[in-house]
């Protein structure tokens, strides 16, 4: 009842920090309504981020503590977050047509960085599907999230390390926190977008983690019903069940 809760109200943010960066907030001097799209592509990658790194903490947990509860949180992460990662490429994408002139450029160091993590992600969902053994699944698919990982303050400080079209941060900088590199009212609808988003993230992260121990324990009794009738399979099973009837 509380995670249904948390659902629409979720909802109601998301209609409300759309409504204001629609139609509430000014379009931009230079880019026009097209940096409205910002508001969207920022915060969803920002809670990609979130989604990869609970998959690699609690990654890490499972492999100090082996509790496939760890595990399922992982897999939420990485799911919710692959998604996540597809929006902001998209936003981005849709954001760089007007303004750049191109949907893509991959000799731009953000989006060639942001591509790869995704690809990592999707690779360590795949991972997951080679076996069927829940311990070794999970202790292979932490140590791959862990490494992909790596990549997160790669995609963030990418065009502070690196020259490309991807402008600078606008809050992300440390620096820029008490001086944004933009008017008020649009860090404000940025942050209106995040918060929104985040309740999203938290509705869908813990439905996700639900659903993934709901599978796990499916898994567990599939296994014992397999074990079960091989028991019985075995010669002198039936005749030692006899006297049990």
């Amino acid at each position: 009842m509380k995670t249904r809760i948390l659902g629409f109200v979720a909802l109601a943010a998301v209609i409300g920090a759309a409504v204001n960066g629609l139609f509430v907030v000014p379009a931009d001097l230079n880019q026009g309504d097209a940096q409205r799209i910002m508001y969207v592509h920022v915060a969803s990658a920002w809670i990609a981020y979130a989604s990869f790194g609970v998959t690699a903490l609690a990654g890490l947990g499972y492999l100090i503590r082996r509790d496939l509860r760890l595990d399922a949180l992982a897999l939420a992460g990485a799911e919710v977050g692959v998604m996540f990662t597809a929006f902001a490429i998209w936003g981005g994408m849709m954001w760089g047509r007007p303004v750049w002139g191109v949907y893509w450029q991959w000799e731009d160091p953000r989006l060639t960085t942001t591509a790869l993590l995704l690809a990592l992600y999707i690779g360590y969902l795949l991972l997951r599907r080679l076996t069927d053994d829940p311990a070794r699944r999970a202790a292979r698919a932490a140590v791959v999230g862990l490494i992909a990982a790596v990549d997160i303050p790669i995609v963030h400080f990418s065009v502070l390390w690196w020259r490309g079209l991807h402008q600078g941060p606008t809050i992300g900088d440390p620096s820029k926190i008490l001086n944004p590199s933009a008017p008020l009212q649009f860090v404000l609808a940025l942050l209106a977008m995040l918060a929104a988003f985040t309740l999203v993230w938290a509705y869908l992260l813990i439905r996700r983690y639900q659903l993934a121990r709901l599978e796990w324990q499916l898994e567990e009794d599939a296994r014992r019903g397999l074990v079960q009738t091989a028991r019985l399979a075995l010669p002198g099973a039936a005749a030692a069940e006899e006297p049990a009837r």
